[in-house]
């Protein structure tokens, strides 16, 4: 086994460890997990509902119901993989909300960052802005299934097995939706390809 694989199988096993100490009462093995969670799963809950104050506060609704389901916690499966799970249900619960039926034209600051660089002229860096906000308004066009996949794939590196699980789908659907995505992404943005 590789020194890789043996520290992500340490981290995992931490994570089951906290959960389980919160779950006997630890409040302080809540707080590390929500220290060691909150970044990744704010930036997961950003790109699906591209609002970053829904996002925020979706981030504490999802550690909420953490709090509220300890007690019902068994590790069956991998911690990330339930805690994407519950972040996913809760993204899609906003997603179908009224004011997201609008399409929302804004860059997020994560976007703006990739496009700048010292290095680039004015007019590659604008231009590179605007492809990023088109990806953004591409993204958001695609059914919210295949969004949450290829986000979970993509951006947060989750296995397909692993997002499976969080979508309560087989593999070779969230293989299926991945592969929707991307090729909708593809002929919509055919300046780059996914």
């Amino acid at each position: 086994m590789s020194i890789q694989m043996e520290a992500a199988l340490l981290v995992l096993e931490e994570d089951v460890r906290l959960m389980l100490a919160f779950k006997a009462g630890d409040q302080g093995a809540f707080d590390a997990l929500f220290h060691r969670w909150a970044a990744p799963l704010l930036r997961y809950l950003q790109r699906m509902v591209k609002d970053a104050a829904a996002a925020e506060e979706l981030l504490q609704e999802v550690f909420l119901r953490v709090h509220r389901s300890r007690e019902r916690y068994t590790p069956q499966a991998r911690f990330s993989t339930w805690l994407y799970r519950i972040a996913t249900n809760v993204a899609l619960n906003e997603l179908r909300r009224p004011r997201y039926q609008l399409v929302h034209h804004s860059i997020d600051t994560e976007g703006q960052d990739l496009t700048r660089s010292n290095e680039a002229s004015p007019e590659a860096a604008a231009h590179a802005r605007q492809f990023v906000g088109q990806v953004e308004i591409e993204l958001r066009r695609l059914p919210e299934r295949q969004r949450a996949a290829l986000c979970l794939v993509a951006v947060e590196g989750l296995s397909y097995a692993e997002v499976a699980e969080t979508l309560e789908v087989s593999e070779q659907a969230v293989k299926a939706l991945v592969h929707r995505a991307r090729s909708a992404l593809a002929a919509r943005l055919p300046e780059r390809g996914f």
